[in-house]
């Protein structure tokens, strides 16, 4: 399976503003943008990390998702959340070639944590042998910062802090996210069923 971001999040949805009276950066410099690359990065590095923890998606943005097989053809669960629109479902054969599936045969099952593509009618399309499925789909929180809900837009900018107050180290374990942090994301972290069982 492969997902791909198909749109970034653009510059202007970046709380770049709110990150600097976080960190309590001084104002009215000339040269006060100077910092604004490095300091968009930490938000991207942060906003990545916690989606990435969670499996939710912050702001709003289109993804193509490439699977070889159907889990279930009854219905597929989808590998972010939330999604608020199908926008297509194209089926590849071994050669590349390409058929859209007509978007009456399938529909989007909203779920906060798990949402699903959904026949309309009994099962998904078959997949072509040696070919593949591509789900294109919109995912995210809300389209702007101001969307999001609040303990997550804090957790971003804690975890943006944290990045750029230990940008020179290089002995952090792998993974490594502070308690505060972590507290803030942890309710939203979704249970995966997979077989009966929990992943």
């Amino acid at each position: 399976m492969i997902l791909i971001e198909e749109t970034a999040i653009s510059q202007a949805a970046l709380p770049l503003e709110k990150f600097k009276a976080h960190l309590r950066l001084g104002t009215g410099f000339s040269d006060g943008d100077v910092q604004d690359a490095v300091l968009e990065g930490f938000l991207r590095a942060a906003i990545s990390a916690i989606e990435a923890r969670t499996g939710k998606v912050l702001i709003a943005r289109d993804f193509a998702w490439t699977l070889w097989r159907w889990r279930r053809r009854e219905g597929q669960v989808l590998p972010v959340a939330p999604v608020t629109a199908l926008t297509g479902v194209v089926l590849r054969d071994r050669d590349s070639g390409e058929v859209a599936v007509d978007p009456a045969r399938y529909r989007l099952e909203e779920n906060t944590h798990q949402p699903v593509l959904r026949p309309a009618g009994a099962l998904l399309p078959a997949i072509p042998t040696g070919g593949a499925a591509v789900i294109s789909f919109t995912a995210g929180m809300g389209a702007t910062w101001d969307e999001l809900p609040a303990d997550l837009g804090q957790a971003v900018l804690m975890l943006a802090a944290h990045y750029h107050e230990y940008r020179h180290e290089t002995a952090l374990g792998q993974g490594c996210m502070p308690f505060g942090v972590t507290s803030l994301v942890e309710r939203y972290r979704g249970v995966r069923l997979y077989m009966g069982g929990t992943a």
